[in-house]
């Protein structure tokens, strides 16, 4: 892993300008980028923000690990066919970012990522987002109806063991931390709560630029 320190922005020349001073650019042919994290930590919004800016194509990994049903998030798409799908996808897609946890997907799946971006915020504000964005989507059924209340609370216990690590979920943490050991791109660590302004106006720059 080669850690860019997110005090220290700073990338190496085969990496493009992702962001400078709020204009978006890149400086080589192809881009391909993963942003990861915790549940709750902002990995989707700032995706999708960064791909509609780079116009570039937003590949969420919930779209593949879960089949679509109502509720949501209660199926499984059986691994080789999830697999299947977004290799297709990647493969065919010249440009892209890619959001959500894949680190037990297969390391020979995935296509060297040009960054990896590792998100982290602290578990009570991850919780609190949780909790406002499920009633938000879902509205008061998840306090009202019996299932959808198991449902939630089976959801919060989840996302709390990220931090926690007793068991009950295997996207922990120390599992992230794990994989970015092994990784031998470059890492950008984000720790904190910025703003999404603060975020897309993070200035990533190459030496050339100092």
């Amino acid at each position: 892993m080669i850690l860019l320190k997110h005090a220290e922005m700073e990338c190496y020349p085969l990496l493009w300008k992702v962001i400078v001073g709020g204009n978006f650019k890149r400086t080589q042919q192809t881009m391909k980028l993963h942003i990861f994290g915790a549940s709750g930590s902002g990995v989707t919004t700032l995706g999708k923000l960064l791909a509609d800016k780079l116009g570039i194509e937003y590949f969420d990994s919930d779209d593949y690990f879960w089949i679509k049903t109502e509720p949501p998030f209660t199926q499984r798409r059986d691994p080789n066919e999830r697999n299947q799908l977004i290799s297709k996808d990647l493969s065919e897609t010249e440009n892209w970012i890619l959001g959500g946890s894949i680190i037990q997907w297969g390391d020979n799946l995935f296509p060297d990522f040009d960054l990896i971006v590792f998100l982290y915020l602290p578990q009570e504000i991850r919780i609190e987002r949780l909790k406002k964005r499920e009633l938000e989507r879902y509205g008061d059924v998840i306090y009202t109806d019996e299932n959808r209340v198991k449902q939630f609370n089976e959801f919060i216990a989840w996302a709390k063991d990220y931090d926690n690590t007793t068991g009950l979920a295997n996207r922990t943490l120390k599992a992230h931390k794990d994989w970015l050991e092994r990784r031998k791109n470059p890492v950008l660590q984000i720790v904190g709560n910025q703003t999404l302004d603060e975020l897309i106006n993070m200035k990533i720059v190459t030496p050339d630029d100092r």
